[in-house]
């Protein structure tokens, strides 16, 4: 249905070979000019020996390393925080208002229950934007690599920005042009958001110095929390002003006018809202200087990386002070032996600790108010108006993050540089374990009313070590480890695994909760949230084996841990934990 209503509209909105052919237009255009200024580069170092060229390169890159930490940091972590702000605002903003959409566009007032989304339409709508974030992770990843961190870095901003706004204009009002419509825009919001995960995070490490690079990158993600609490806060706002301006009576007395047509108006509001602070870092990320590293080490050009070292350590660095050893310049790629013999491992490590984190992760953010409903924390249904429903989710959801989610993010920030990603990763895995299964077992009990306060803080605390743990350091442990030309390429394959791991979870955890003998209606018999939950800790547990294979990066430089410096010959010691 939602294909056959997205193929019907492809004649009013971008269809997606004209916006794969402008890509692919500006990729080759981008080329061409690389080519140009790299062969320029190289002939004005020709008649220099090879010593001088690669001492350049290297003091550049030690001279960030070491370098204090400046303003510029900071506005860096702010720029590019946004980014990650609206991110995480317009995935799970989704889940916020699913339920409203079923009240609007699939009441039947004949029925006794108000209406839901069918269970392939809440699939879809879930979903849709994950698989375009895997997409965009995997394309943007690699364009990073091939053209520059910073050429391709406002293209997504823009690209969110757009389908933002297109997803809460989605056209017509009947539910197969709504949904079809909003689908289609959010897989390419989706896009867009993926496009912001490699490039961020492989912008901010070859920022940093290596004492606090883990900071740093930890604060970029950290603005995550704020996106998703944002949500949380603009919906508890809009949904209230409109209970007070409009009120409706409960589902059960009045099932039409419990819903009202200006209901319609909040969830296009709440899904629109995040392109603000997007829209307002724009002009900022487009003054950012291309990194050091990548201009270095791929253009090439050392010249042009001290003068962007400069406005990045605010301070005047002449040419002729740049002396040192050069990181050798190998020239294997993603597929090769060399890249599997030193790579290999870690590249199995990110990727199969982010798929797994993520299939827990995602399952619990995007169902909460499933759950909520579940556990009796949200009253029934029918006993409230469409708003106040809304409202009741926002409010349930905005504790979670509050006391759970914002501040684990926070709590890795302030000792990703102290304790190290490998033992973070690994403590936050064993702890979502441990409170997954206290959640499982007593299940039946904890369901009860009277005992909902501790089903709440068991859930909390689940979050809280997702964040102060794995969530946070299998972002930050790909952007550090894996060497420049291929840094953003191999950190948009592990994201876009992860993201695998989030479709997986948003779609088979929807499935899989369902009650053993009364399905909800549209859908099969699954095995029940408490042995789904027992899943989810087995999930987590496989995390924290795969966790063991993850390299320590704390206080090394880039190059250290990718081996940069290292001949195609020489031994490879082991990074070692």
């Amino acid at each position: 249905m939602i294909l056959y209503t997205s193929l019907q509209l492809a004649q009013y909105v971008p269809s997606p070979c004209i916006i794969y052919a402008y890509i692919i237009v500006y990729i080759r255009t981008r080329s061409i000019e690389q080519s140009t200024q790299q062969e320029s580069s190289r002939r004005s170092l020709v008649e220099r020996s090879p010593a001088a060229m690669a001492t350049e390169q290297l003091n550049v890159l030690k001279a960030l390393d070491v370098a204090k930490t400046q303003l510029y940091h900071f506005k860096a972590v702010v720029i590019a925080g946004m980014g990650f702000f609206t991110d995480a605002y317009d995935l799970f903003c989704i889940a916020l208002v699913t339920k409203l959409l079923g009240r609007i566009y699939y009441t039947d007032p004949a029925l006794n229950e108000p209406g839901h989304l069918p269970a392939n339409v809440s699939a879809a709508v879930n979903g849709v934007a994950l698989c375009g974030t895997l997409a965009g992770q995997l394309f943007f990843g690699w364009l990073g690599d091939k053209l520059g961190r910073k050429s391709v870095y406002g293209f997504t901003l823009i690209l969110m920005v757009l389908c933002s706004i297109a997803s809460g204009l989605s056209f017509g009002h009947e539910a197969k042009g709504v949904m079809g419509t909003l689908c289609f825009f959010r897989f390419w919001l989706g896009f867009g958001v993926g496009g912001d995960y490699p490039l961020s995070a492989t912008i901010m490490s070859e920022y940093a110095n290596k004492k606090t690079r883990g900071t740093f990158i930890a604060a970029v993600f950290a603005m995550q929390g704020f996106g998703i609490l944002f949500g949380t806060i603009v919906t508890i706002i809009v949904s209230s002003a409109f209970r007070h301006a409009f009120p409706a009576p409960p589902f059960y007395i009045d099932a039409a006018a419990s819903i009202g047509p200006e209901a319609d108006y909040v969830w296009r509001i709440i899904v629109m809202f995040g392109t603000i602070p997007a829209a307002l870092t724009y002009y900022w990320r487009m003054k950012m200087p291309e990194t050091a590293r990548y201009t270095a080490l791929i253009a090439g050009n050392t010249k042009q990386a001290t003068s962007d070292m400069s406005k990045v350590l605010n301070k005047e660095i002449s040419e002729e002070n740049v002396q040192g050893e050069r990181a050798t310049g190998d020239t294997w790629g993603l597929f090769s032996r060399q890249f599997m013999k030193r790579h290999g491992v870690h590249l199995l490590a990110t990727t199969s600790t982010w798929f797994l984190l993520d299939v827990a992760f995602y399952s619990q953010n995007l169902f909460q108010k499933d759950i909520f409903t579940k556990i009796g924390w949200i009253p029934p249904a029918k006993t409230m108006n469409a708003l106040e429903e809304l409202y009741r989710i926002a409010r349930a959801q905005a504790l979670i993050a509050l006391c759970g989610t914002v501040p684990g993010y926070w709590f890795t920030v302030a000792f990703i540089d102290i304790i190290g990603r490998f033992w973070i990763q690994l403590m936050g895995f064993t702890m979502m374990t441990i409170f997954m299964l206290a959640i499982a077992i007593p299940y039946d009990y904890l369901v009860k009313p009277g005992h909902h306060t501790g089903f709440v803080v068991l859930y909390g605390l689940t979050f809280f070590f997702a964040n102060f743990g794995p969530n946070s350091t299998t972002f930050i442990v790909p952007a550090e480890i894996f060497p420049a030309r291929l840094r953003s390429t191999c950190h948009g394959i592990s994201a876009a695994t992860g993201k695998a791991g989030a479709i997986i979870g948003a779609f088979g955890f929807l499935y899989a909760s369902q009650d053993q003998k009364k399905p909800e209606t549209g859908y099969s018999r699954g095995i029940g949230m408490r042995n789904a939950l027992f899943v989810l800790a087995g999930t987590n547990f496989l995390g924290l084996l795969f966790s063991l294979l993850v390299p320590e990066s704390k206080g090394k430089s880039l190059e250290e841990l990718s081996k940069e410096n290292v001949g195609d010959d020489d031994t490879i010691a082991p990074t070692g934990v």
